[in-house]
């Protein structure tokens, strides 16, 4: 879609065949078929931004709550954050005066952040733009917003003030391709070290699966968040938005777990009474041992983060499970074990096992009424198997 069709969008007839394509309820895959009746009624252009308009729509169902008002690029719709995530990361902004959103795209966080303080979205998409200042309008922050079309790699279109906050999400994708380096990103990251000296209160979206050798040398907090068990993105925070140097955030919640430094390894110990598995946010953000103490766990290998304790505590940092066994890996073991117990279908997890689950699963031939979760792991560097209970069924 470009930004003359965008705007056909708006006319009556646009209006018109945005309501045509919606009504499909439409779905990528089936997009031919979809476009073929769209254009027996409306021009070509109008179509296809109606069509793309209500497939991507569709499928924001999951990141936003009102997606069926919004617009979108796919690629913008990619990038961005779901809403509780953005949300929560626009609280770091409470008590700030102005804020500005670097590469706003469709303006997603700009409407979040505008509930705190007025904020100016900037980007050099025309396209983006365009989206951002009808999300605005159609959810009723027009007055909060304003929008600049500016290029990055120049100097910043902004003056220096106090109790001002600037937010800056860089382009990490070149087409299809995602990029893990922070060089590479666009603008690349290296860009914020003049940004800062001028705007302290400067928060930066970066890939949680960051090379953090590339980031050791910002003055600033490295914080994961986790939104439903499922590692979202990676934050740093810098000058009064620091509140420490690692974190792990888990949603809903919000739930943080915060670290300064280096912490003392846990102690090594075989499987007691439950195994615990860290959530991805805590992992990343280095603080395995630090929830280790707050559980009075022991580790079970050094180099892989499974935890064990003789105690079940609940954790919004860890999944929970009551071992039933366990032993020195051994397949054949393993089907002996299970079909003893009639046990026709496991849920395997793995960390330091090459071994595939699907391929395990094979292997065993399994049949029988009950269920278990194996874990494939390492106890000091020795491989062996865990069998848990599977967690109670909620009604």
């Amino acid at each position: 879609m470009d930004l003359a069709s965008f705007k056909l969008l708006f006319s009556q007839g646009g209006q018109e065949a945005l309501l045509a394509a919606e009504q499909l309820r439409p779905r990528e895959i089936d997009y031919l078929r979809h476009f073929q009746n769209l254009i027996k009624q409306y021009p070509g252009k109008l179509s296809q931004a109606a069509l793309e308009t209500a497939i991507l729509r569709g499928e924001a169902e999951r990141k936003f709550r009102q997606a069926g008002k919004m617009f979108f690029t796919r690629e913008s719709l990619e990038q961005a954050s779901p809403q509780q995530v953005s949300e929560y990361r626009s609280e770091r902004y409470r008590g700030f005066d102005f804020l500005v959103d670097l590469g706003c795209s469709i303006g997603s966080d700009t409407l979040n952040m505008s509930r705190l303080a007025h904020t100016s979205g900037v980007d050099i998409d025309p396209l983006r733009l365009a989206m951002a200042q009808a999300n605005a309008a159609a959810l009723g922050c027009s007055d909060q917003v304003s929008f600049i079309l500016a290029d990055l790699y120049t100097p910043l279109p902004l003056r220096e003030c106090e109790g001002c906050g600037l937010f800056f999400d860089p382009s990490r994708r070149e087409g299809s391709r995602r990029i893990r380096s922070v060089s590479e990103y666009r603008p690349p990251l290296g860009r914020i070290i003049n940004w800062v000296k001028r705007f302290p209160a400067l928060g930066v979206k970066i890939s949680p699966a960051v090379n953090k050798s590339e980031i050791a040398d910002f003055d600033a907090e490295v914080e994961f968040v986790s939104l439903g068990g499922e590692l979202k993105e990676a934050l740093l925070w810098f000058g009064p938005l620091k509140t420490a140097r690692w974190k792990a955030t888990i949603l809903p919640g919000p739930h943080s777990l915060l670290g300064e430094g280096l912490i003392e390894p846990l102690p090594l110990n075989e499987p007691r009474g439950y195994l615990y598995e860290p959530d991805g946010a805590v992992l990343r953000a280095g603080l395995v041992a630090k929830l280790g103490e707050q559980l009075g766990a022991y580790q079970l290998d050094p180099d892989i983060a499974y935890l064990t304790a003789d105690q079940e505590i609940s954790s919004p940092f860890a999944r929970v499970w009551q071992i039933e066994d366990w032993f020195v890996f051994n397949v054949k073991r393993l089907r002996s074990y299970l079909r003893e117990r009639n046990v026709g279908q496991i849920a395997v997890k793995k960390r330091g096992s090459p071994l595939q689950p699907q391929e395990l699963i094979r292997m065993l031939r399994l049949k029988g009424d009950n269920q278990r979760v194996v874990f494939l792991t390492h106890l000091n560097g020795v491989p062996i198997i865990i069998v848990c209970y599977p967690p109670p069924v909620m009604v």
